[in-house]
């Protein structure tokens, strides 16, 4: 212990960053050396599920007391993860309002405990110049200022919030920018935006999450910018979604319910990149021309139908899966109806076809035995099989007789 207390304090707090906060601030009790050391850590993180009931009371006067007098001039983080009672409102709104006198850099908070949304954010975090990451989750009422200017603020997460008004998402976006990533994922209990609008031009990245119980009239979304697009819209009752053209779009998740998704699809036609779960069909005449990558969900009875068309629109296709995305279920039922001419792609540059729980059903056999009869070009087509009643063996033999459009293609079996 001599040896490393005889470090210069630099390199001590380098050590204690190491450490989980609540074992560096332990170091004080060590020595007068150590008694303030960790109140230089720039990094502090404070997750009251490792506390006990009476530690948690404890916690709570510690911060109240502490963080005031924090020494480091720069806070780079602040992570705050609560849920005992001990914590109310007022605790949180006064730590973080010092954190941003303290200008603080990267701020996460996630608080699960109190009866009812609350307000626990001070005005000033919105004008807050440092701050370059926000991070909110769970019992948070977003009550956005007029007056509001985070020109910093480059990563945005919202998870399960309640918003004031329709104006505050947009309001809070407008005050941002250079925001660059952004992660909406709304809470079903949350009545008050029923519609909204995103518009970012900096945005790079969007993950927006609707779930199925959450009531809705639409949204717009205009990200110029945009280069990665995650859209999960599970609520199917009827309303709009409208989306600009995203021309610098690489990669794009859509799972959606809707029925109308001829502006979605419209949007991401750039994507290099794409997996996709829909009910419906989108119109013809959009081609996707920069697409080499494919995933197709297969849970709807519809997707060897979705599949079709976006083989026939992709002329650059290089690599194919047919799987089911997390938390998605497959009814073993499949509707395949060949094409009467083959896809540009399957002529020119399919190289990979991967199908994850092939079952043996045989639609599911006569989709893949068109496969390796019409693909050129294809170099290996990987099957992973799910539990059938058919033999594996039988089925290995079913697809290794068909004779292949590539003569190099390897059939590989997992």
């Amino acid at each position: 212990m001599d040896r490393i207390s005889g470090l210069c304090d630099e390199l001590l707090v380098k050590i204690l960053l190491l450490l989980p906060t609540k074992v560096a601030v332990s170091t004080s009790v060590l020595s007068k050396r150590w008694e303030r050391l960790w109140m230089w850590m720039p990094k502090l993180d404070y997750d009251d599920q490792s506390y006990s009931e009476p530690e948690c009371k404890n916690l709570r006067c510690f911060l109240v007391r502490s963080l005031p007098l924090h020494i480091a001039p720069v806070i780079e983080s602040l992570r705050l993860k609560l849920s005992n009672s001990h914590f109310t409102p007022e605790v949180i709104e006064l730590l973080v309002s010092v954190a941003v006198s303290r200008y603080v850099r990267e701020l996460d908070i996630s608080y699960s405990h109190h009866p009812k949304v609350s307000n626990m954010l001070p005005s000033n975090l919105f004008t807050c110049k440092s701050l370059v990451i926000l991070k909110l989750d769970d019992e948070i009422l977003l009550d956005v200022p007029r007056v509001a200017c985070l020109p910093s603020l480059k990563t945005l997460q919202l998870q399960r919030v309640t918003y004031s008004s329709e104006e505050s998402l947009q309001r809070l976006l407008s005050s941002c920018p250079v925001l660059e990533e952004l992660l909406v994922e709304l809470n079903d209990d949350d009545d008050y935006m029923v519609k909204f609008t995103i518009i970012v031009p900096s945005l790079q990245s969007l993950s927006l999450y609707i779930p199925y119980l959450y009531v809705i009239y639409g949204y717009v979304i205009k990200t110029p910018s945009l280069k990665y697009f995650k859209l999960k819209d599970h609520n199917s009752k009827s309303h709009y979604c409208l989306v600009e053209n995203m021309p610098n779009l690489i990669e794009a998740y859509v799972d959606v319910e809707f029925p109308d998704i001829k502006s979605l699809v419209g949007s991401i036609k750039s994507a290099k990149r794409l997996e996709i779960c829909s009910e419906a069909m989108y119109d013809e005449g959009i081609v996707f021309r920069q697409l080499e990558h494919l995933k197709v969900c297969r849970c709807k009875e519809c997707a060897s139908s979705l599949l079709v068309r976006l083989l026939k629109d992709s002329p650059k296709l290089r690599e194919l899966d047919h799987y089911e995305m997390i938390d998605h279920y497959y009814n073993g039922t499949i509707f395949w109806n060949q094409p009467s001419t083959v896809p540009e792609c399957m002529l020119s540059s399919l190289r990979v076809f991967n199908w994850s729980a092939y079952t043996g059903v045989p639609e599911e056999k006569d989709l893949a035995i068109y496969i390796l009869k019409n693909a050129n070009r294809l170099e290996t087509m990987t099957i992973s099989f799910d539990e059938c009643d058919i033999p594996e063996a039988e089925m290995i033999k079913e697809l290794e007789l068909p004779s292949r459009a590539s003569k190099t293609c390897q059939l590989i079996f997992d």
